[in-house]
Protein backbone atom coordinates (compact mmCIF):
# COMPACT_ATOMS: atom_id res chain seq x y z
CA UNK A 1 0.00 0.00 0.00
CA UNK A 2 1.33 3.41 -0.99
CA UNK A 3 0.84 6.65 0.95
CA UNK A 4 2.34 10.10 0.98
CA UNK A 5 3.11 9.82 4.70
CA UNK A 6 3.07 6.83 7.03
CA UNK A 7 3.12 7.53 10.77
CA UNK A 8 4.18 4.92 13.32
CA UNK A 9 2.30 5.35 16.59
CA UNK A 10 -1.11 6.85 17.44
CA UNK A 11 0.05 8.78 20.49
CA UNK A 12 -0.10 12.55 20.93
CA UNK A 13 2.84 13.07 18.54
CA UNK A 14 1.70 10.76 15.77
CA UNK A 15 -1.88 12.01 15.78
CA UNK A 16 -0.81 15.67 15.93
CA UNK A 17 1.42 15.07 12.91
CA UNK A 18 -1.47 13.49 11.02
CA UNK A 19 -3.86 16.34 11.81
CA UNK A 20 -1.32 19.03 10.94
CA UNK A 21 -0.52 17.30 7.63
CA UNK A 22 -4.18 17.36 6.66
CA UNK A 23 -4.55 20.99 7.76
CA UNK A 24 -1.54 21.96 5.62
CA UNK A 25 -2.95 19.99 2.70
CA UNK A 26 -6.12 22.06 2.89
CA UNK A 27 -4.11 25.30 3.12
CA UNK A 28 -1.90 24.27 0.19
CA UNK A 29 -4.82 22.91 -1.85
CA UNK A 30 -3.10 19.56 -2.15
CA UNK A 31 -4.26 16.01 -1.58
CA UNK A 32 -2.32 13.88 0.88
CA UNK A 33 -2.79 10.23 1.75
CA UNK A 34 -1.80 9.77 5.40
CA UNK A 35 -1.81 6.53 7.36
CA UNK A 36 -1.20 5.88 11.08
CA UNK A 37 -0.34 2.40 12.37
CA UNK A 38 -0.74 1.65 16.07
CA UNK A 39 0.45 -1.49 17.87
CA UNK A 40 -2.21 -1.28 20.60
CA UNK A 41 -5.55 -3.02 20.22
CA UNK A 42 -7.15 0.42 19.96
CA UNK A 43 -5.98 4.01 20.02
CA UNK A 44 -5.08 4.82 23.64
CA UNK A 45 -4.60 1.20 24.75
CA UNK A 46 -0.85 1.69 25.23
CA UNK A 47 -0.89 5.33 26.33
CA UNK A 48 0.30 5.98 29.87
CA UNK A 49 1.05 9.47 31.16
CA UNK A 50 0.59 11.26 34.51
CA UNK A 51 -0.82 13.55 33.21
CA UNK A 52 -0.89 17.23 33.95
CA UNK A 53 -1.33 18.57 30.43
CA UNK A 54 -0.17 21.95 29.16
CA UNK A 55 -2.54 22.90 26.31
CA UNK A 56 -0.12 25.22 24.47
CA UNK A 57 0.40 22.96 21.45
CA UNK A 58 -3.26 21.90 21.36
CA UNK A 59 -4.27 25.59 21.28
CA UNK A 60 -2.21 25.93 18.09
CA UNK A 61 -3.32 22.65 16.52
CA UNK A 62 -7.07 22.84 17.21
CA UNK A 63 -7.90 26.30 18.62
CA UNK A 64 -11.58 25.40 19.13
CA UNK A 65 -10.84 22.19 21.05
CA UNK A 66 -13.27 23.12 23.82
CA UNK A 67 -16.17 23.44 21.38
CA UNK A 68 -15.15 20.14 19.77
CA UNK A 69 -15.36 18.30 23.07
CA UNK A 70 -11.72 17.59 23.88
CA UNK A 71 -11.56 15.67 27.20
CA UNK A 72 -9.79 18.41 29.14
CA UNK A 73 -12.28 18.76 31.96
CA UNK A 74 -10.29 19.24 35.17
CA UNK A 75 -8.28 22.42 35.48
CA UNK A 76 -5.49 22.41 38.05
CA UNK A 77 -6.77 24.25 41.13
CA UNK A 78 -3.55 24.38 43.14
CA UNK A 79 -0.12 22.80 43.53
CA UNK A 80 1.44 21.24 46.61
CA UNK A 81 5.08 20.11 46.70
CA UNK A 82 6.60 18.21 49.63
CA UNK A 83 10.05 17.07 50.57
CA UNK A 84 9.60 13.71 52.31
CA UNK A 85 12.23 13.44 55.06
CA UNK A 86 11.45 9.84 56.00
CA UNK A 87 8.68 7.30 56.35
CA UNK A 88 6.34 9.78 58.03
CA UNK A 89 8.08 13.18 58.16
CA UNK A 90 7.65 15.83 55.46
CA UNK A 91 8.16 19.51 54.75
CA UNK A 92 5.83 21.49 52.51
CA UNK A 93 7.83 23.58 50.04
CA UNK A 94 6.54 27.16 49.55
CA UNK A 95 5.76 28.04 45.96
CA UNK A 96 8.45 30.67 45.56
CA UNK A 97 11.24 28.24 46.46
CA UNK A 98 10.75 25.59 43.77
CA UNK A 99 11.29 26.04 40.02
CA UNK A 100 8.50 27.93 38.32
CA UNK A 101 8.50 25.27 35.61
CA UNK A 102 6.68 23.06 38.12
CA UNK A 103 3.82 25.52 38.61
CA UNK A 104 0.68 24.33 36.83
CA UNK A 105 -1.55 27.39 36.47
CA UNK A 106 -3.68 26.97 33.35
CA UNK A 107 -2.92 23.26 32.98
CA UNK A 108 -5.33 20.33 33.07
CA UNK A 109 -5.40 16.90 34.74
CA UNK A 110 -6.24 14.51 31.91
CA UNK A 111 -6.21 10.94 30.72
CA UNK A 112 -3.87 11.06 27.71
CA UNK A 113 -5.40 7.81 26.52
CA UNK A 114 -8.73 9.59 26.20
CA UNK A 115 -7.10 12.69 24.69
CA UNK A 116 -5.54 10.44 22.04
CA UNK A 117 -8.88 8.78 21.31
CA UNK A 118 -10.33 12.24 20.74
CA UNK A 119 -7.39 13.29 18.54
CA UNK A 120 -7.90 10.13 16.50
CA UNK A 121 -11.53 11.12 15.89
CA UNK A 122 -10.38 14.53 14.64
CA UNK A 123 -7.78 12.95 12.38
CA UNK A 124 -10.17 10.40 10.88
CA UNK A 125 -12.73 13.13 10.20
CA UNK A 126 -10.07 14.82 8.06
CA UNK A 127 -9.37 11.68 6.03
CA UNK A 128 -6.49 10.07 7.94
CA UNK A 129 -6.49 6.26 7.89
CA UNK A 130 -5.71 4.73 11.32
CA UNK A 131 -4.91 1.04 11.72
CA UNK A 132 -4.87 -0.10 15.38
CA UNK A 133 -3.55 -3.57 16.13
CA UNK A 134 -0.88 -3.35 13.43
CA UNK A 135 2.61 -2.87 14.88
CA UNK A 136 5.36 -1.58 12.63
CA UNK A 137 7.93 -4.33 13.00
CA UNK A 138 10.44 -3.50 10.27
CA UNK A 139 11.77 -0.44 8.44
CA UNK A 140 11.87 -0.57 4.65
CA UNK A 141 14.92 0.92 2.91
CA UNK A 142 15.79 1.37 -0.75
CA UNK A 143 19.14 0.69 -2.40
CA UNK A 144 20.45 4.07 -1.28
CA UNK A 145 19.51 3.36 2.36
CA UNK A 146 16.66 5.85 2.29
CA UNK A 147 13.62 5.09 4.45
CA UNK A 148 10.73 4.15 2.16
CA UNK A 149 8.16 2.92 4.69
CA UNK A 150 7.51 0.13 7.17
CA UNK A 151 6.32 -3.44 7.29
CA UNK A 152 3.72 -4.50 9.81
CA UNK A 153 4.32 -7.67 11.79
CA UNK A 154 3.31 -11.13 10.70
CA UNK A 155 0.42 -12.54 12.71
CA UNK A 156 -0.28 -16.17 13.50
CA UNK A 157 3.24 -17.45 14.18
CA UNK A 158 3.92 -19.94 16.97
CA UNK A 159 6.73 -19.66 19.51
CA UNK A 160 9.16 -21.37 17.11
CA UNK A 161 8.31 -18.85 14.38
CA UNK A 162 6.31 -21.36 12.33
CA UNK A 163 3.03 -20.47 10.64
CA UNK A 164 -0.18 -21.46 12.42
CA UNK A 165 -3.55 -21.91 10.72
CA UNK A 166 -4.31 -18.29 11.59
CA UNK A 167 -1.17 -16.96 9.84
CA UNK A 168 -1.47 -13.57 8.15
CA UNK A 169 1.63 -11.98 6.64
CA UNK A 170 2.57 -8.39 7.42
CA UNK A 171 1.88 -5.60 4.94
CA UNK A 172 4.35 -3.24 3.35
CA UNK A 173 3.23 0.36 3.79
CA UNK A 174 5.36 2.50 1.52
CA UNK A 175 5.55 6.29 1.74
CA UNK A 176 7.37 9.34 0.49
CA UNK A 177 8.04 10.12 4.14
CA UNK A 178 7.71 8.06 7.32
CA UNK A 179 7.30 9.64 10.76
CA UNK A 180 8.36 7.52 13.73
CA UNK A 181 6.28 8.50 16.76
CA UNK A 182 6.67 5.32 18.81
CA UNK A 183 7.14 6.98 22.19
CA UNK A 184 10.11 6.56 24.50
CA UNK A 185 12.75 4.02 23.34
CA UNK A 186 10.89 3.02 20.21
CA UNK A 187 12.61 -0.03 18.75
CA UNK A 188 12.56 1.36 15.20
CA UNK A 189 13.73 4.74 16.43
CA UNK A 190 16.60 3.00 18.20
CA UNK A 191 17.56 1.33 14.91
CA UNK A 192 17.44 4.62 13.01
CA UNK A 193 19.56 6.46 15.58
CA UNK A 194 22.22 3.78 15.31
CA UNK A 195 22.05 3.41 11.51
CA UNK A 196 22.32 7.12 10.71
CA UNK A 197 24.37 8.06 13.82
CA UNK A 198 21.75 10.65 14.67
CA UNK A 199 23.11 11.04 18.22
CA UNK A 200 26.71 11.77 17.22
CA UNK A 201 28.30 14.33 19.58
CA UNK A 202 25.27 14.19 21.89
CA UNK A 203 25.03 13.07 25.50
CA UNK A 204 23.47 9.61 25.83
CA UNK A 205 19.74 9.62 26.37
CA UNK A 206 18.72 9.35 30.03
CA UNK A 207 15.56 7.73 31.28
CA UNK A 208 13.17 7.40 34.17
CA UNK A 209 10.65 4.66 34.91
CA UNK A 210 7.21 6.01 35.64
CA UNK A 211 4.53 4.11 37.55
CA UNK A 212 0.87 5.05 37.60
CA UNK A 213 -2.22 3.82 39.41
CA UNK A 214 -5.82 5.04 39.28
CA UNK A 215 -7.89 4.94 42.47
CA UNK A 216 -11.59 5.47 43.11
CA UNK A 217 -11.79 7.56 46.28
CA UNK A 218 -14.70 8.42 48.58
CA UNK A 219 -16.38 11.66 47.56
CA UNK A 220 -15.50 13.33 50.87
CA UNK A 221 -11.78 12.73 50.18
CA UNK A 222 -11.86 14.09 46.64
CA UNK A 223 -10.40 17.53 45.89
CA UNK A 224 -10.81 17.91 42.14
CA UNK A 225 -7.90 19.81 40.57
CA UNK A 226 -5.37 19.25 43.37
CA UNK A 227 -1.83 18.44 42.16
CA UNK A 228 0.69 16.98 44.63
CA UNK A 229 4.38 16.33 43.89
CA UNK A 230 7.06 14.98 46.20
CA UNK A 231 10.84 14.59 46.34
CA UNK A 232 12.97 12.70 48.82
CA UNK A 233 11.90 9.49 50.57
CA UNK A 234 11.73 6.69 49.57
CA UNK A 235 14.28 7.73 46.92
CA UNK A 236 17.19 8.42 49.28
CA UNK A 237 20.95 8.24 48.77
CA UNK A 238 21.80 7.84 45.10
CA UNK A 239 18.17 7.25 44.06
CA UNK A 240 16.45 10.24 42.47
CA UNK A 241 13.05 11.03 41.06
CA UNK A 242 9.78 11.93 42.69
CA UNK A 243 6.17 11.07 43.43
CA UNK A 244 2.91 12.56 42.20
CA UNK A 245 -0.78 12.44 43.02
CA UNK A 246 -3.49 14.20 41.04
CA UNK A 247 -7.19 14.55 41.83
CA UNK A 248 -8.91 13.98 38.48
CA UNK A 249 -12.58 14.09 37.58
CA UNK A 250 -15.16 11.54 38.68
CA UNK A 251 -13.88 11.00 42.24
CA UNK A 252 -10.66 9.51 40.91
CA UNK A 253 -7.08 10.03 42.04
CA UNK A 254 -4.01 9.10 40.02
CA UNK A 255 -0.87 8.27 41.95
CA UNK A 256 2.61 7.42 40.75
CA UNK A 257 6.37 7.54 41.11
CA UNK A 258 9.13 8.36 38.62
CA UNK A 259 12.50 6.83 39.46
CA UNK A 260 15.57 7.83 37.45
CA UNK A 261 17.19 4.83 35.79
CA UNK A 262 20.75 6.01 36.47
CA UNK A 263 20.71 4.27 39.88
CA UNK A 264 23.70 2.08 40.76
CA UNK A 265 22.39 -0.49 43.24
CA UNK A 266 21.18 -3.64 41.39
CA UNK A 267 19.28 -4.74 44.51
CA UNK A 268 16.83 -1.83 44.16
CA UNK A 269 13.31 -2.62 43.02
CA UNK A 270 11.59 0.45 41.53
CA UNK A 271 8.21 -1.28 41.90
CA UNK A 272 8.76 -1.83 45.64
CA UNK A 273 9.90 1.77 46.08
CA UNK A 274 6.58 2.89 44.61
CA UNK A 275 4.65 0.60 46.94
CA UNK A 276 6.56 2.01 49.94
CA UNK A 277 5.86 5.58 48.91
CA UNK A 278 2.10 5.17 49.14
CA UNK A 279 2.37 4.44 52.88
CA UNK A 280 3.75 7.92 53.58
CA UNK A 281 1.04 10.05 55.26
CA UNK A 282 1.21 12.64 52.45
CA UNK A 283 -0.07 9.97 50.03
CA UNK A 284 -1.88 7.61 52.40
CA UNK A 285 -4.37 10.27 53.50
CA UNK A 286 -5.64 10.48 49.93
CA UNK A 287 -5.71 6.71 49.29
CA UNK A 288 -6.91 5.18 52.58
CA UNK A 289 -10.39 3.77 52.10
CA UNK A 290 -10.08 4.04 48.31
CA UNK A 291 -10.00 1.26 45.70
CA UNK A 292 -7.19 0.76 43.20
CA UNK A 293 -8.64 0.10 39.72
CA UNK A 294 -5.72 0.45 37.26
CA UNK A 295 -1.95 0.01 37.14
CA UNK A 296 0.74 0.57 34.53
CA UNK A 297 4.35 1.60 33.95
CA UNK A 298 6.29 3.27 31.16
CA UNK A 299 9.81 4.58 30.64
CA UNK A 300 10.26 8.29 29.93
CA UNK A 301 13.13 9.94 28.03
CA UNK A 302 14.46 12.83 30.11
CA UNK A 303 17.83 13.74 28.59
CA UNK A 304 16.42 16.90 27.05
CA UNK A 305 18.29 19.09 24.58
CA UNK A 306 21.71 17.64 25.46
CA UNK A 307 20.54 14.19 24.32
CA UNK A 308 18.27 15.18 21.44
CA UNK A 309 19.35 13.41 18.24
CA UNK A 310 19.13 14.80 14.73
CA UNK A 311 15.44 14.32 13.97
CA UNK A 312 15.55 14.00 10.17
CA UNK A 313 17.09 11.37 7.92
CA UNK A 314 16.60 10.40 4.26
CA UNK A 315 12.91 9.63 4.03
CA UNK A 316 12.18 9.65 7.74
CA UNK A 317 11.73 11.63 10.94
CA UNK A 318 11.82 11.06 14.69
CA UNK A 319 9.26 13.02 16.69
CA UNK A 320 8.13 13.33 20.29
CA UNK A 321 9.44 11.01 22.96
CA UNK A 322 10.96 8.74 20.29
CA UNK A 323 13.44 11.59 19.84
CA UNK A 324 13.34 12.69 23.49
CA UNK A 325 11.59 16.07 23.42
CA UNK A 326 10.19 15.80 26.98
CA UNK A 327 10.88 18.83 29.18
CA UNK A 328 12.09 17.30 32.44
CA UNK A 329 12.07 20.66 34.21
CA UNK A 330 8.29 20.59 33.81
CA UNK A 331 7.99 16.79 34.07
CA UNK A 332 5.88 17.13 30.91
CA UNK A 333 6.28 15.67 27.46
CA UNK A 334 2.87 15.66 25.78
CA UNK A 335 2.81 19.29 24.65
CA UNK A 336 6.43 18.98 23.49
CA UNK A 337 5.73 15.76 21.56
CA UNK A 338 2.78 17.39 19.84
CA UNK A 339 4.73 20.50 18.87
CA UNK A 340 7.71 18.56 17.49
CA UNK A 341 5.31 16.52 15.36
CA UNK A 342 3.47 19.61 14.14
CA UNK A 343 6.74 21.22 13.04
CA UNK A 344 7.71 18.03 11.20
CA UNK A 345 4.32 17.83 9.47
CA UNK A 346 4.66 21.42 8.25
CA UNK A 347 8.12 20.75 6.81
CA UNK A 348 6.90 17.62 4.97
CA UNK A 349 3.74 19.27 3.59
CA UNK A 350 5.65 22.30 2.32
CA UNK A 351 8.31 20.11 0.71
CA UNK A 352 5.71 17.99 -1.08
CA UNK A 353 3.87 21.13 -2.20
CA UNK A 354 7.13 22.40 -3.70
CA UNK A 355 7.48 19.24 -5.78
CA UNK A 356 9.65 17.09 -3.55
CA UNK A 357 9.23 13.45 -4.58
CA UNK A 358 10.17 11.98 -1.22
CA UNK A 359 13.07 10.19 0.47
CA UNK A 360 14.99 13.44 0.94
CA UNK A 361 16.72 14.44 4.19
CA UNK A 362 14.68 17.54 4.99
CA UNK A 363 17.33 19.20 7.14
CA UNK A 364 15.32 22.44 7.15
CA UNK A 365 13.47 20.79 10.04
CA UNK A 366 16.34 21.73 12.36
CA UNK A 367 16.06 25.43 11.45
CA UNK A 368 12.30 25.42 11.93
CA UNK A 369 12.68 23.60 15.25
CA UNK A 370 15.25 26.13 16.49
CA UNK A 371 12.86 28.98 15.65
CA UNK A 372 10.09 27.46 17.79
CA UNK A 373 9.05 27.94 21.40
CA UNK A 374 9.78 24.26 21.94
CA UNK A 375 13.48 24.78 21.27
CA UNK A 376 13.54 27.78 23.62
CA UNK A 377 11.83 25.71 26.29
CA UNK A 378 14.26 22.79 25.97
CA UNK A 379 17.29 25.07 25.82
CA UNK A 380 16.31 26.89 29.01
CA UNK A 381 15.89 23.56 30.82
CA UNK A 382 18.94 21.79 29.36
CA UNK A 383 20.78 21.71 32.71
CA UNK A 384 17.87 20.55 34.87
CA UNK A 385 18.52 16.81 34.78
CA UNK A 386 22.35 16.84 34.63
CA UNK A 387 22.53 19.20 37.61
CA UNK A 388 20.37 16.88 39.70
CA UNK A 389 22.56 13.93 38.69
CA UNK A 390 25.79 15.74 39.54
CA UNK A 391 24.83 17.85 42.58
CA UNK A 392 22.01 15.84 44.14
CA UNK A 393 18.54 16.83 45.31
CA UNK A 394 19.46 19.78 47.55
CA UNK A 395 22.23 21.56 45.65
CA UNK A 396 20.78 20.57 42.30
CA UNK A 397 17.34 21.76 43.34
CA UNK A 398 18.74 25.06 44.59
CA UNK A 399 20.62 25.62 41.33
CA UNK A 400 17.55 24.82 39.24
CA UNK A 401 15.33 27.14 41.27
CA UNK A 402 17.85 29.96 40.87
CA UNK A 403 18.36 29.27 37.17
CA UNK A 404 14.65 28.94 36.29
CA UNK A 405 13.11 31.56 38.59
CA UNK A 406 15.70 34.31 38.42
CA UNK A 407 17.55 33.80 35.15
CA UNK A 408 14.94 32.07 32.98
CA UNK A 409 17.26 29.16 32.31
CA UNK A 410 19.96 31.43 30.90
CA UNK A 411 22.79 30.99 33.39
CA UNK A 412 25.97 30.64 31.28
CA UNK A 413 26.78 27.08 32.36
CA UNK A 414 26.36 23.79 30.55
CA UNK A 415 26.13 20.65 32.65
CA UNK A 416 26.23 17.27 30.97
CA UNK A 417 25.93 13.65 32.05
CA UNK A 418 27.74 11.46 29.54
CA UNK A 419 27.40 8.13 31.37
CA UNK A 420 24.59 5.93 29.98
CA UNK A 421 22.11 4.82 32.63
CA UNK A 422 22.93 1.13 32.18
CA UNK A 423 26.66 1.74 32.75
CA UNK A 424 26.16 2.89 36.34
CA UNK A 425 25.37 -0.53 37.78
CA UNK A 426 27.64 -1.71 40.62
CA UNK A 427 28.18 -5.30 41.68
CA UNK A 428 25.43 -6.68 43.91
CA UNK A 429 27.88 -7.67 46.63
CA UNK A 430 29.10 -4.07 46.93
CA UNK A 431 25.62 -2.71 47.60
CA UNK A 432 23.10 -2.86 50.41
CA UNK A 433 19.85 -4.79 50.10
CA UNK A 434 16.75 -2.70 50.76
CA UNK A 435 14.28 -4.18 53.21
CA UNK A 436 10.94 -4.20 51.42
CA UNK A 437 7.86 -5.02 53.48
CA UNK A 438 5.19 -7.38 52.28
CA UNK A 439 2.25 -5.60 50.62
CA UNK A 440 -0.76 -5.01 52.83
CA UNK A 441 -3.33 -5.32 50.03
CA UNK A 442 -4.75 -1.91 50.92
CA UNK A 443 -2.12 0.63 49.87
CA UNK A 444 0.62 -1.66 48.57
CA UNK A 445 0.33 -4.68 46.31
CA UNK A 446 2.37 -7.35 44.54
CA UNK A 447 3.43 -7.32 40.89
CA UNK A 448 1.08 -9.96 39.54
CA UNK A 449 -2.10 -8.44 40.97
CA UNK A 450 -0.88 -5.11 39.58
CA UNK A 451 -0.25 -6.48 36.09
CA UNK A 452 -3.76 -7.98 36.20
CA UNK A 453 -5.15 -4.43 36.50
CA UNK A 454 -3.25 -3.37 33.37
CA UNK A 455 -5.39 -5.77 31.30
CA UNK A 456 -2.21 -7.05 29.67
CA UNK A 457 -2.63 -9.90 27.24
CA UNK A 458 -0.40 -11.55 24.66
CA UNK A 459 -1.13 -14.64 22.63
CA UNK A 460 0.98 -17.17 24.54
CA UNK A 461 1.98 -19.27 21.53
CA UNK A 462 3.86 -16.57 19.64
CA UNK A 463 7.56 -15.66 19.28
CA UNK A 464 8.99 -14.06 22.41
CA UNK A 465 9.32 -10.33 21.73
CA UNK A 466 12.13 -9.81 24.28
CA UNK A 467 15.24 -10.88 22.41
CA UNK A 468 18.53 -11.92 24.04
CA UNK A 469 21.66 -11.26 21.99
CA UNK A 470 23.49 -13.86 24.11
CA UNK A 471 21.52 -16.37 26.15
CA UNK A 472 24.45 -16.92 28.54
CA UNK A 473 24.58 -13.32 29.75
CA UNK A 474 21.68 -13.56 32.25
CA UNK A 475 23.70 -16.20 34.16
CA UNK A 476 26.70 -13.84 34.15
CA UNK A 477 24.39 -11.06 35.34
CA UNK A 478 23.16 -13.37 38.10
CA UNK A 479 26.69 -13.82 39.38
CA UNK A 480 27.64 -10.14 39.14
CA UNK A 481 24.40 -8.27 39.78
CA UNK A 482 21.98 -10.94 41.06
CA UNK A 483 20.32 -10.36 37.65
CA UNK A 484 18.63 -6.97 38.20
CA UNK A 485 15.98 -7.70 35.54
CA UNK A 486 14.19 -9.63 38.28
CA UNK A 487 13.70 -6.31 40.10
CA UNK A 488 13.74 -3.44 37.60
CA UNK A 489 10.96 -4.99 35.49
CA UNK A 490 7.63 -3.64 36.81
CA UNK A 491 5.68 -6.62 35.52
CA UNK A 492 7.53 -9.74 36.71
CA UNK A 493 8.63 -10.71 33.20
CA UNK A 494 12.07 -12.00 34.18
CA UNK A 495 12.87 -14.69 36.74
CA UNK A 496 15.19 -17.61 37.40
CA UNK A 497 13.70 -21.06 37.84
CA UNK A 498 15.39 -24.34 38.73
CA UNK A 499 15.71 -27.00 36.04
CA UNK A 500 15.18 -30.69 36.82
CA UNK A 501 18.93 -30.98 37.40
CA UNK A 502 18.84 -28.06 39.86
CA UNK A 503 20.51 -25.52 37.56
CA UNK A 504 19.37 -21.92 37.24
CA UNK A 505 17.42 -21.21 34.08
CA UNK A 506 16.48 -17.70 32.93
CA UNK A 507 12.77 -17.52 32.18
CA UNK A 508 11.06 -14.75 30.21
CA UNK A 509 7.33 -14.45 30.99
CA UNK A 510 6.72 -12.25 27.96
CA UNK A 511 2.95 -12.49 28.28
CA UNK A 512 3.25 -10.19 31.35
CA UNK A 513 5.07 -7.41 29.46
CA UNK A 514 3.48 -3.96 29.76
CA UNK A 515 5.78 -2.51 27.07
CA UNK A 516 7.58 -0.13 29.43
CA UNK A 517 10.98 -0.73 27.70
CA UNK A 518 12.94 -0.64 30.99
CA UNK A 519 14.75 -3.91 30.20
CA UNK A 520 15.94 -2.52 26.87
CA UNK A 521 17.33 0.50 28.73
CA UNK A 522 18.69 -0.77 32.05
CA UNK A 523 20.22 -4.17 31.30
CA UNK A 524 23.90 -3.66 32.26
CA UNK A 525 25.12 -5.76 29.30
CA UNK A 526 22.62 -4.22 26.83
CA UNK A 527 21.69 -7.79 25.98
CA UNK A 528 17.89 -7.40 25.85
CA UNK A 529 16.15 -5.90 22.83
CA UNK A 530 12.43 -5.19 22.91
CA UNK A 531 10.65 -5.75 19.59
CA UNK A 532 6.98 -5.62 18.70
CA UNK A 533 4.84 -8.63 19.64
CA UNK A 534 1.84 -9.78 17.64
CA UNK A 535 -0.58 -6.99 16.86
CA UNK A 536 -2.83 -5.85 19.69
CA UNK A 537 -0.71 -7.53 22.37
CA UNK A 538 0.27 -5.76 25.57
CA UNK A 539 -1.65 -3.65 28.05
CA UNK A 540 -5.17 -2.43 27.40
CA UNK A 541 -5.34 0.74 29.44
CA UNK A 542 -8.89 2.15 29.56
CA UNK A 543 -8.07 5.74 30.54
CA UNK A 544 -4.40 6.10 31.52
Amino acid sequence: MDFDVVIVGAGPAGLSAAIRLMQKAQENEQELMVCVVEKGSEVGAHILSGAVFEPKALDELIPDWKEKGAPLNTKVSHDEIYYLRGESASTKIPGFSFPKTMHNDGNYIVSMGNVCRWLAEQAEAMGVEIFPGFPASKILYDEQDNVVGIQTGDMGLNEAGEQKDSFMPGMELRAKYTIFAEGCRGHLGKELINKYQLDADKSPQHYGLGFKEIWDVPAEQHQEGLVVHSAGWPLTGELSGGGYLYHAEGNQVVCGLIIDLNYTNPNVSPFEEFQRMKHHPIFAKHLTGAKRIAYGARAIAKGGLNSLPKMSMPGGFLVGCNAGTLNYAKIKGNHAAMKSAMITAEVIADALKAGDEGQSDLTQLQDKFEQSWLYDELKSSRNFGPVMHKLGVFLGGAYNTLDQNWFGGKLPFNFTDNTPDHANMKLAGECSKPDYSKPDGKLSFDRLSSVFLSNTNHEEDQPVHLKLADSSIPLANLEKYDEPAQRYCPAGVYEFVKSESGENQFQINSQNCVHCKTCDIKDPAQNITWVTPEGGGGPNYPNM
